[in-house]
């Protein structure tokens, strides 16, 4: 993933021709803590219009020699390749590296999609993915759905187009036609954070049934009856999953499911997470709940910042649970208990089965490997922050955790699961 956080230094250049109608000049000026320097060399025309041909002509050599200094340089004689290096930049040749690498069939890069950049949780994602495509040599296109089906298919034919070398995504829907149609374009896609319904896409996903329950068991552990489930829209696998735990665990607690209250929103920010805490808070305390697992931290942010406002303290008059463990959730003015997620190695891995298969080809083997989430217990939850026992908590959770399989390395395991 590139960003540009500043510019030290800009550059303006202008051409003229002066006394010598046959030579262009060129004046750069350098505007650097507002000193200007100013260099002049004669050229034949802009560095855009350079060719090979014109760097090998300069420099005495062939086209093909400098083809290996550009591509294989280590091919090349050490003095051959100073004074081809030279030569480009006198000529102030650059090569079209769009052009080279549509030669040969992809680009360099890997198109990532998530649903919201603005959301911490993908930010850890895509830096685990930068690490594993820079150690690779390619760069990252990071591009935002906002959550939009059209938006998302409007980046995907973007990527198409550039011929990425692959694409990670965490679609809006699931395997769609338009994902389908990538993949026969020779252009491999992996989802992240989302399980493949088909056994011939790779998938990263988290345990997320098992994550619900693991927030759901600790709230009834609290003593909690009555528990609000505050997400949405349901659309997304991860919030009908987290919410699918949850009930489970309502149900195997003993409790009706009417116990379990379903406070939907229309989306995972933290605007959405005040609309939410106004509405419980509006509540009358007879049907208040006193707990309330949030689908996300963002939410929970928001609905932990709204009961402040309102003079409702938590965890006394309201329990909260997130789901991410992003950086903000240990730092909240009530530290936010939280479902925690491995994001860095998520982006990492779903990366690597990307890499994997776009270097075998036919012969990849496509995965599905599924992480499984913790719980992390502050004091939004939890007034002593004591250890919890493990006991407990397996008992409420054994038997229905959504991932199957052998263990592999990171907490992951990999699955078979659906068809």
């Amino acid at each position: 993933m590139c960003s540009v956080k500043g510019q030290s230094r800009s550059f303006a250049i202008y051409r003229w021709q002066g006394l010598f109608p046959n030579v262009h000049d060129t004046i750069q000026r350098d505007i650097l803590l507002g000193q200007v320097r100013m260099t002049r060399r004669p050229v034949k025309g802009s560095a855009r219009s350079r060719s090979v041909r014109d760097v090998a002509a300069h420099a005495g050599v062939s086209v093909g020699t400098v083809s290996n200094v550009l591509n294989r340089p280590d091919a090349v004689a050490p003095a051959t390749r100073a004074r081809v290096q030279r030569a480009i930049a006198e000529l102030g040749f650059v090569p079209n590296e769009s052009a080279r690498q549509l030669r040969g069939g992809h680009s360099r890069t890997i198109g990532l999609v998530v649903l919201d950049v603005g959301n911490p949780f993908f930010t850890d994602v895509a830096k685990g993915v930068e690490d594993a495509v820079t150690e690779a040599g390619l760069t990252v296109i990071l591009c935002d759905s906002a959550e939009q089906v059209e938006r998302e298919y409007r980046y995907l034919d973007l990527l198409e187009a550039q011929r990425v070398k692959g694409v990670l995504i965490t679609p809006v829907e699931g395997v769609s036609k338009r994902l389908r149609a990538l993949r026969q374009h020779d252009i491999p896609v992996v989802l992240v954070d989302r399980f493949a319904s088909t056994r011939n896409v790779c998938s990263v996903s988290v345990d997320d049934v098992y994550g619900g329950e693991l927030a759901a068991a600790h709230l009834v552990e609290q003593g909690h009856r009555r528990i609000a489930f505050v997400g949405g829209p349901f659309g997304l696998k991860q919030v009908q999953d987290r919410y699918d735990g949850a009930r489970r665990i309502v149900l195997r607690a003993g409790l009706p499911e009417a116990a379990l209250v379903m406070v939907e929103v229309p989306a995972l920010t933290f605007q959405s997470g005040l609309a939410a805490g106004a509405r419980i808070a509006e509540m009358t305390p007879g049907d208040r709940p006193t707990a309330a697992f949030c689908a996300n931290d963002l939410l929970a942010v928001g609905l932990l910042q709204e009961m402040t406002r309102r003079s409702l303290r938590a965890p006394d008059d309201l329990a909260i649970v997130g789901y991410d463990d992003i950086v903000f959730a240990a730092a909240a003015a009530v530290p936010l208990s939280s479902v925690r997620q491995p994001r860095e190695q998520l982006g990492r891995a779903a990366a690597e089965l990307l890499l994997e298969e776009a270097t075998d080809g036919a012969n990849h083997r496509h995965r599905r490997l599924v992480f499984e989430p913790d719980l992390v217990v502050r004091d939004s939850s939890d007034l002593s922050v004591a250890a919890r026992p493990a006991a407990p908590l397996d008992a409420l959770a054994d038997g229905t955790r959504a991932a199957a399989g052998n263990e592999e390395t990171g907490g992951s395991v990999e699955t078979d699961r659906g068809a």
